[in-house]
């Protein structure tokens, strides 16, 4: 059964123009900033490629503050374009004074696609990756400044990215689920409905052990799929699907590439993971086999926002497909 939420599709401006205003809001770049984990596996990537950033030109898309444009320059690089779409662009120009790095990092208002740059670059940098990797189809940009404007042999950080998918077995769940069915009780407002609408679409919390579904490297993509099976570790009821990711970045002075990971298993990002709920728990045995397929592409009112389809079979029962909708938490597009 298909839960996708419908709504009027929005033209491709009006979609650009709703994901570039939310991203004017101060707080969303506070708790990207404040995520420690994203922040700082940035900080160590550039740094840890400084040999190939010293005396380079450097292209930052989608730059927000600049603070990945300010590393850059901490990194040795001789020239820095830090393309911002949303008018955050301005405060990121008083930034780059604030740090005496006006010589160095130049901020240029507009989107990739649009923007004419004096020059090819030997580096890109960008922290493109949205809810469950791909919501906000940020990637592409990423993929069209590599084809204009990156020299035969630049990089790319991050350079490769990993999707998972894990069966979730956890009680919070359906607690959540099951609130809606309470609202009648405390407010005599009947919300039960709402119970059937949670359940088709994704939200960011906590989840199982995971098995890799997709990887690929810097390859062109708009959407994705990829096979999954697993075997129960015990006894459980299985009442979800959790998606995370990982993206990594080449060290080439280090015995391994740094990763980071939105895994439930590793520290929290403000990624979290998309949880993908099921229709009911299926309860499981040690051993019992789940096996499926998942794609991701995107939804009908906005290129910008992902569907996920999930076609799964959980022991003996027969096979059954959900397609779940990625809820736009910050554009308003529904207005």
């Amino acid at each position: 059964m298909s839960h996708v939420v419908k709504k009027r599709k929005l033209d491709k401006t009006r979609q650009d123009r709703l994901y570039f205003d939310s991203y004017t809001d101060v707080t969303i770049h506070e708790e990207m900033i404040a995520d420690h984990v994203r922040t700082n596996t940035y900080r160590m990537a550039i740094l840890n490629n400084s040999e190939s950033i010293r005396g380079k030109v450097v292209l930052d898309v989608g730059a927000g503050t600049g603070v990945l444009s300010m590393f850059c320059v901490q990194a040795g690089a001789r020239k820095v374009y830090a393309v911002e779409a949303c008018s955050i662009a301005e405060q990121a120009v008083n930034i780059v004074k604030q740090n005496n790095m006006e010589d160095k990092i130049e901020v240029i208002r507009g989107t990739v696609e649009t923007v004419d740059l004096p020059e090819k670059v030997e580096v890109i940098v960008s922290e493109w990756m949205g809810y469950a990797l791909l919501h906000e189809s940020m990637l592409n940009s990423v993929l069209y400044a590599r084809d204009k404007w990156l020299k035969p042999g630049g990089i790319i950080l991050p350079h490769k990215a990993e999707l998972y998918i894990a069966p979730v077995s956890d009680p919070v769940v359906e607690d959540r689920l099951h609130f809606w069915y309470t609202v009648k009780d405390q407010y005599g407002v009947d919300m039960s409905c709402m119970s059937d609408f949670a359940r088709g679409t994704c939200s960011p919390t906590r989840p199982a052990s995971p098995s890799s579904i997709y990887t690929r490297d810097r390859g062109g993509l708009r959407s994705v799929k990829g096979k999954f099976n697993f075997e129960s570790f015990g006894s459980a009821a299985v009442n979800a699907f959790c998606v995370f990711f990982t993206v990594t970045f080449p060290c080439p002075d280090k015995p391994q590439p740094l990763v980071l990971s939105t895994s439930p298993f590793k520290p929290e990002t403000h990624w979290k993971q998309a949880v993908l709920y099921l229709d009911s728990p299926v309860d499981v045995v040690q051993d019992t086999v789940v096996t499926g397929e998942i794609s991701m592409f995107p939804s009908e009112e906005s290129a910008r926002h992902i569907c996920i389809h999930v076609d799964y079979t959980i022991g003996e029962q027969k096979r059954q497909s959900k397609t779940f909708s990625i809820p736009d938490w910050s554009s308003g597009a529904q207005s």
